[in-house]
């Protein structure tokens, strides 16, 4: 037994003058941050602390909700379904063929009357539902290279089913997303008066500089048997086709409005509207709607109560929250900190 420990003991006692060898010690060097040791905020939530911060975001919160009610109730939006109205009424049995025959004139007359006095500038968008722009092998069919430099614009990996025209050269844009730009039209009168449109700068000014080159021209685009929607003028530069550039910015939802025009013309209550419409776009292979858009803004953007319900919701909850602990405590308050709640300080029930 004693050689036993003489022997264990004696590699361990080292150079023989009492001090412990450090050789191969995997023990980290001795700082405050490894041994957690670093000044720290342990903030106790006592009762008074909880109530107040509860108050204080319901204080904030329901100002804030009912500003973005209000304004979001400011802003005056005109909404018109048209693309089963626009149907000829020998048609409605074969809308898919009737939106395919090129032959036949789709236009169509619709008339809109302001509800409230709008104030320019009013945006026209178009509403379309049903329409997954964010399905993932439409939004992969695109290349970014090529629409924005001259010298990429052979290159179409990426862009399949649209890639290449008849003889091979390549399609400028390719892609389905630029394949299927939505090509429906509208124009507008008041009192036998054109509205006119703005449609300059409805696009974001980073893609128009960044994204789309002022270089790259339209090519072979459009030019086989099956058209997925509008053209494009092969004399002007990506950079410029804002209509492009707005449909090229897929939508993250399958409802989704897109700009397509701003009116800078004040309109009143109670006036009429006639709107001329190219009924071009299909939607209805996939059951989808369409939707013609007239709307103001106001400082928080367009109409949208969700912000101003989310505001008060939070608000109203933590108020709710805040009454209750209130009441709570000054029913049956409990002293901070009490040993007698922990459970090795009660006695079993029933001894």
């Amino acid at each position: 037994m004693n050689d036993y420990h003489g022997s264990a003991a004696g590699p361990s006692s080292g150079s023989g003058d009492g001090s412990a060898p450090r050789r191969n010690s995997k023990r980290p060097k001795y700082s405050k941050f490894t041994q957690q040791e670093l000044p720290a905020c342990k903030p106790i939530l006592t009762p008074r602390w909880v109530i107040s911060v509860l108050t204080l975001v319901g204080v904030v919160f329901v100002p804030i909700g009912v500003a973005s009610l209000m304004a979001s109730n400011n802003v005056v939006e005109i909404v018109d379904r048209y693309d089963a109205k626009c149907i000829p009424g020998n048609m409605s049995s074969d809308k898919v063929g009737y939106i395919q025959d090129d032959t036949i004139d789709k236009s169509c007359i619709r008339t809109l009357t302001v509800p409230k006095d709008m104030d320019q500038p009013i945006y026209v968008y178009y509403q379309l539902d049903n329409f997954y722009q964010n399905h993932r092998r439409y939004v992969k069919s695109r290349n970014d290279a090529q629409l924005r430099d001259s010298e990429q614009a052979d290159k179409t990996s990426g862009c399949d089913p649209e890639k290449n025209a008849r003889d091979g050269s390549p399609i400028v844009p390719c892609g389905l997303i630029a394949w299927s730009l939505f090509n429906d039209t509208y124009s507008f009168a008041l009192s036998g008066k054109i509205l006119t449109v703005n449609k300059k700068d409805i696009s974001w000014k980073s893609d128009r500089d960044h994204k789309f080159g002022k270089d790259v021209f339209p090519r072979n685009f459009q030019n086989g048997t099956l058209k997925g929607g509008a053209t494009l003028n092969p004399n002007i530069p990506l950079s410029d086709q804002e209509d492009l550039i707005v449909w090229m910015r897929t939508a993250a939802l399958p409802t989704f409005r897109k700009l397509y025009g701003r009116i800078e013309q004040d309109l009143k209550a109670n006036d009429t509207i006639t709107v001329t419409l190219k009924n071009n776009y299909n939607t209805y292979s996939f059951n989808g709607k369409k939707k013609l858009v007239l709307s103001t803004s106001s400082w928080l953007g367009g109409k949208n109560d969700f912000i101003g319900i989310a505001y008060l919701t939070v608000g109203g909850l933590c108020f709710f929250l805040a009454t209750a602990f209130t009441v709570v405590y000054l029913v049956k308050p409990r002293k901070l900190g009490d040993p007698s709640y922990l459970s090795w300080n009660r006695n079993p029930s029933g001894h």
